[in-house]
């Protein structure tokens, strides 16, 4: 896993409450690569998406955001998903 005490952090996506942000975050996270959430607390306390309270800015180290653009990018086909579900 990456230092994170990194001194730049950069914005690399924007999830729609804490539920879609900690999917992308360990889909970061999986791939060695460190994470921070800004969100505003009303949102997150009460579960608020309308206007912005319940975004949640996903942070990552500067030199790891192309890489982590292109992990978050990437889909899964049902086939992939399919037999990833056999070896659990």
């Amino acid at each position: 896993m990456k230092e994170r005490n990194h001194p730049l952090w950069e914005v690399v996506a924007k999830a729609s409450g804490m539920t879609q942000a900690n999917i992308m975050t360990g889909r970061l996270a999986s791939e060695g690569i460190a994470t921070q959430l800004r969100y505003e607390a009303a949102g997150a306390i009460y579960g608020i998406t309308i206007d912005g309270l319940g975004e949640v800015r996903i942070l990552v180290p500067v030199p790891d955001w192309e890489r982590a653009k292109a992990i978050l990018s990437r889909s899964y086909s049902e086939a992939e998903l399919a037999s990833w579900e056999k070896d659990l």
